[in-house]
């Protein structure tokens, strides 16, 4: 077990590989206090560092400067308005509309395994994986009780922490915030390293100093958003991917979030995250719970590399539930930069034919099948076939398909709705709005009030209906705006702060119950390409669509953002016709299924119009897939050297587990004029083991070097003609 109890010293320890976090407890008042997180440690009390018997000491000591002990104690769990100054974890407002929280311990529990969060997306483990601690804290004024979850992760370096609160008092009380985690710690001299980005240009990666006051990221739009990531990480200056301290914090939910670093008056760091408390206010009642989303934190003494490996483990390993999690994802072509909305079955059909005969494995329906719907400016809610473009219904379609050979995959936008509709004609309360303001649309569209059981089961039945009828095995669940107009007809006026919460447990309802009734579907989320690429929706599906922006050059940004903390084989990623759809540029072909390959991989394009050239390629790359997936998705992942830094070229790769073999692509964005080899320095290869490099099927060209050189010495990459070209390096190892 991971978890360890001093009850002398009322210190616990919690365990993971190559980490120690410790909390320990007062024992004056009963403070929850946050000792340490770190890098393995064999003592366990080390309360000394909570500085308690140094000025202005404990309350019961002197009471005089309560507030100056309040203001600078290492709180495990802050609460609010009670003399700590600092950013709090939890605030409220109560009958007499006071806001004061302070909690105190009152016992705790230890157990292997780990309970899963009733409503929520939440990583899991058996009594063998993990060990769970709680914690019950209490406000006795309020009676209000508090239950802090810690659950260790031993074999990934990971703690995953969450909240539970109950009332028990007669009169409600309303929860205005509730972070999921808190962690003081000394400031020392780290950076903030974030994802923000924009539609096209999702998670770009961005450091930061850390100042005093508080510097944060958040949404405030009713998901994880394009512009900023429900994710921090504290780096030590001078960090590499091999080298330095590494704090990571990453929220497991889909909704608003706030990640927050405020560094104060005496040089500590107050790391909190979760819910956004903008718009966000939940009414507790006498005996109910809230349950608040979770939040994962690791530590590496080895860069960030090491962090990004033990994400990537732990989401594999205890997050993704989906049976296609470790399967190879079948081969599929998507319509949409194909035909737009201006496709019928024989041009769908046109496509599934010529992709069989290329060894592409499955045809996928997107936008423009249902209602009226020859733009976006109608028909959605309205789930139901438009026969004048899929002659002969649906099933005619998917039996075609399933003919020719490949299988069926189709797009929803079940979470809105056109006022353009007959859903709306019929149901107009059903939309998100404030009947009093000018609606704001965005794609001329609503969203629907996620909050109404009776919405959830009409979106969930219009889906489900759609797949019962049909042999589809795929689908692409897509949300292409944000949340504004916070009004819901349904709820009451004490309960409107909750719409955006219950929004998004609505959309996890719906998606675990697609999943109940349909358990071998392959669900792809997707959010006007990657707004709700998030750890939350990872739980629902084991791939989410990257970025719209499918261009190879922009795509190394994003995609190597995005693995800085998921694993490969969550990020969609398709190879599409040039002039890309969205920057107008011209890429080779090889080039973009290189990059294509760090995903999910398949096709956004007309395969009956690409140039002839293009088209011969398809069968080469669809065997490149088959070859190298397994390893792809399973290996480690290794950051070689970043284009968005040096603005030439790009180079990362993977590694199996047991070292035997690797793959590297090196993308050279921009030529230079000269005509030297470029030197890259490989990583995670075992140092005694020999190696046979193949640098580029095309050309056969092998030798053999140990692990040790090609990570020290590194190996000569050759000037390629032209910009944006590429080339894999395939490493085996030789059996001596």
């Amino acid at each position: 077990m991971g978890i360890h109890y001093d009850d002398g010293a009322r210190v616990f320890k919690l365990d993971t590989a190559h980490t120690s976090y410790v909390i320990a407890i007062t024992d004056e008042e009963n403070f929850i206090g946050h000792a340490y997180y770190g890098a393995s440690i064999r003592d366990m009390d080390v309360s000394y560092l909570m500085r308690t018997k140094e000025a202005p000491f404990v309350p019961s000591q002197n009471n005089r400067d309560r507030s100056s002990f309040l203001d600078t104690f290492p709180m495990e769990y802050p609460g609010n308005g009670v003399g700590d100054y600092r950013e709090s974890a939890i605030a409220i407002l109560d009958e007499n509309g006071n806001t004061a929280v302070d909690l105190h311990y009152t016992g705790h529990r230890i157990y292997d395994g780990k309970t899963g969060i009733p409503g929520l997306p939440a990583t899991f483990g058996d009594e063998t994986e993990c060990s769970t601690l709680e914690i019950y804290a209490s406000d006795s004024v309020r009676m209000l009780d508090v239950t802090l979850f810690y659950t260790v992760f031993e074999d990934v370096d990971v703690i995953a922490r969450s909240v539970q609160i109950t009332n028990r008092a007669k009169e409600p009380v309303y929860l205005t915030k509730v972070m999921s985690t808190s962690v003081d710690m000394d400031a020392e001299d780290y950076q903030m390293l974030t994802l923000h980005g924009s539609w096209a240009r999702e998670r770009q990666i961005e450091y930061r100093s850390i100042g005093y006051g508080k510097q944060s990221v958040g949404s405030t739009r009713g998901e994880s958003s394009h512009q900023e990531h429900p994710f921090v990480a504290l780096v030590s200056k001078g960090a590499t991917q091999e080298s330095g301290k590494v704090y990571g914090f990453h929220f497991v939910y889909s909704g608003n979030f706030l990640a927050q670093v405020e560094k104060n008056q005496f040089d500590s760091l107050r790391v909190v995250m979760g819910i956004h408390p903008q718009d966000f206010c939940w009414q507790l009642k006498e005996n109910e719970t809230f349950y608040a989303p979770e939040v994962v934190l690791t530590c590496s003494e080895n860069g960030i590399g090491a962090m990004t490996r033990t994400l990537h483990d732990l989401y594999r390993k205890h997050l993704i539930r989906s049976p296609y999690k470790n399967k190879k994802r079948p081969i599929l072509i998507n319509n949409w930069e194909a035909t737009y909305f201006d496709f019928d079955t024989e041009k769908l059909l046109a496509i599934a034919r010529e992709a069989k005969k290329c060894g592409i494995e499955m045809l996928v329906m997107d936008d423009g099948w249902f209602g009226y719907r020859n733009d976006d400016n109608t028909s959605l809610g309205d789930w139901q076939v438009n026969e004048e473009k899929i002659k002969g219904g649906l099933k005619n379609l998917v039996d075609e398909v399933n003919r020719i050979g490949l299988k069926f995959g189709i797009w929803f936008e079940p979470e809105m709705i056109s006022p353009d509709s007959n859903l709306y004609r019929n149901h107009p309360d059903w939309a998100i709005a404030l009947p009093e303001r000018t609606p704001c649309r965005s794609r001329n569209q609503y969203v629907l009030d996620l909050s109404r059981p009776e919405v959830r089961d009409y979106v969930y039945e219009a889906v489900a209906s759609i797949l019962r009828s049909t042999n589809i095995e795929y689908v692409k669940w897509d949300m292409n705006r944000q949340l504004t107009d916070l009004g819901s007809a349904y709820l009451n006026r004490e309960n409107q702060g909750e719409l955006l919460h219950r929004y998004v447990l609505g959309v996890y309802e719906m998606q675990e119950r697609l999943l109940k009734e349909f358990p071998k579907l392959l669900l792809e989320n997707c959010s006007g390409g990657g707004a709700r690429f998030d750890s939350g929706m990872l739980y629902y599906s084991p791939q989410i669509w990257c970025s719209d922006d499918t261009d190879a050059i922009e795509r190394l940004k994003i995609q190597e953002g995005t693995a800085l903390i998921y694993p490969l084989s969550t990020m969609g990623a398709h190879v599409s016709d040039c002039p890309n759809h969205t920057v107008g540029r011209v890429t080779p072909f090889a080039t973009r299924g290189h990059v294509a390959l760090a995903g999910t991989f398949g096709y956004e394009l007309d395969i009956t119009k690409i140039p002839a050239e293009d088209r011969e390629q398809i069968p080469q790359q669809v065997a490149m897939y088959h070859r190298y997936n397994e390893l792809v998705r399973e290996g480690d992942y290794y950051r070689i050297a970043s284009y968005s830094q040096n603005h030439e070229y790009d180079c990362y790769g993977v590694v199996a587990k047991n070292r035997m073999e690797a793959l590297f692509t090196f993308v050279q964005v921009l030529n230079r004029p000269n005509y030297h080899s470029r030197r890259i320095y490989l990583q995670g290869l075992a140092p005694e083991k020999k190696y046979r490099i193949e640098l580029g099927r095309e050309n056969g060209e092998a030798s053999i070097l140990y692990g040790d050189t090609l990570m020290h010495a590194g190996i000569q990459i050759p000037n390629m003609w032209g910009d944006f070209q590429s080339v894999l390096l395939h490493l085996t190892a030789v059996e001596e």
